[in-house]
């Protein structure tokens, strides 16, 4: 349902009254957060630029992917321990340490990684590390999404978790960790990726960088990291994942 334009202040109360739950900051502090996270003149979106892809959606037309393939793809949960890990926020480390302390700690107390499900939602601000690093530089995600590189603690210009360096990544207590995306798929982690906010972030940046938005969002469908499924929302694989039995853990 489309909500009445007289309750938006503001694109970013519009995006974030769909993606997150517990916005509390008032419709001012959220302008300026969300123009100080589209650059290189993605500040000048406008509503009807973010409004269009929900009005599609709500006419039957185009808009979100019906990802027919996505409910397959849950069926692979076949762990005896399952999990869900919700991601909206870059959030450091933690969308990708956590994966790995649920399977380190698992075979610990008896369970192999091939006997565990992990499933990784990469939702919201989550979704530039569904990317590579071109499309990081291109549309400057770092900045967009408010990710900082774990190496230089500035603004990323590239994908950190996707094939990263031996020794990239500590953690105090359990030394070296392999929390790469790719390193984390190897050992049974699925991943997938938000189409809703593909949608509207493609949108929003496409608006102001003077782009089309639909050839902005099949680019970045069309250079999706291997092996990472698209599902139609990312509430929508929440819901999902926990039909099949995974437990909920919030990741950022």
């Amino acid at each position: 349902m489309i909500m009445p334009l007289t309750t938006l202040t503001a694109p970013v109360n519009f995006t974030k009254k769909l993606f997150m739950e517990n916005n509390d900051r008032n419709a001012s502090t959220g302008r300026r957060h969300f123009l100080g996270k589209l650059t290189a003149g993605a500040a000048t979106i406008s509503m009807a630029g973010l409004l269009t892809p929900f009005q599609q959606l709500q006419a039957g037309t185009t808009g979100f992917a019906a990802n027919a393939d996505a409910d397959e793809w849950f069926k692979k949960i076949k762990g005896k321990h399952r999990i869900v890990f919700d991601v909206t926020q870059p959030n450091d480390l933690m969308p990708f340490a956590w994966p790995r302390v649920f399977l380190l700690t698992n075979e610990a107390t008896g369970t192999p990684p091939a006997d565990c499900s992990v499933v990784v939602i990469l939702r919201h601000d989550a979704i530039g590390y569904a990317m590579p690093s071109s499309l990081w530089a291109k549309y400057n995600f770092g900045q967009v999404f408010k990710a900082n590189d774990p190496a230089t603690k500035q603004p990323s210009v590239r994908n950190p978790f996707w094939k990263p360096a031996k020794g990239d990544f500590k953690i105090p207590g359990f030394g070296e960790v392999p929390i790469g995306i790719n390193e984390l798929q190897d050992s049974g982690v699925m991943f997938c990726v938000c189409d809703a906010a593909m949608t509207v972030f493609s949108a929003a940046i496409a608006e102001g960088m003077k782009l089309d938005g639909p050839t902005v969002k099949a680019e970045w469908k069309a250079n999706l990291l291997p092996g990472i499924q698209v599902v139609p929302s990312g509430v929508w694989a929440v819901g999902r994942a926990q039909e099949h039995g995974c437990s909920y853990c919030f990741a950022g």
